[in-house]
């Protein structure tokens, strides 16, 4: 089972300047939790909704704004993770896994054999993949 197999190929970027408001929004919008930044076509880094949540909460009324950071005045490149870790389309989904479960991460980006951005691979689609192979193991151990 490869990477290719299983990732989201319908990509959402950012990039490093846009705002943090509009990209909690859009985020929101597409139902997404990860955005990879490209600057042109260079990967720089990967946003999530964790970077966005204020680290200090407040304990006020429930509000978007208390629990994140809406503040137009940041930018993406300044709450992303820099140089994320990465999965190549070719690399076998226990590497994925692995990589997944050793840093607590969400969701990786995706690149093909030239090193450029080709999709992205959550933890639900890591779901999608365990539930295709109990299907498949269901069927032929009946």
């Amino acid at each position: 089972m490869r990477v290719s197999d299983y990732m989201t190929r319908k990509l959402l970027t950012a990039a490093p300047g846009d705002g943090v408001r509009e990209t909690f929004f859009r985020m929101r919008e597409a139902k997404v939790r990860h955005l990879p930044v490209l600057d042109g076509a260079q990967l720089l880094g990967i946003i999530s909704d964790r970077d966005l949540r204020r680290p200090d909460w407040v304990d006020e009324a429930p509000d978007l704004s208390h629990d994140y950071q809406l503040d137009d005045s940041l930018s993406v490149s300044d709450l992303m993770s820099h140089h994320p870790v990465v999965v190549h389309t070719y690399d076998d989904l226990a590497k994925a896994c692995t990589l997944i479960n050793q840093h607590g991460f969400g969701a990786l980006p995706v690149l093909d054999k030239g090193n450029h951005l080709v999709g992205i691979l959550s933890k639900a689609d890591l779901v999608r993949a365990f539930a295709h192979l109990l299907e498949t193991h269901h069927e032929h151990n009946g």
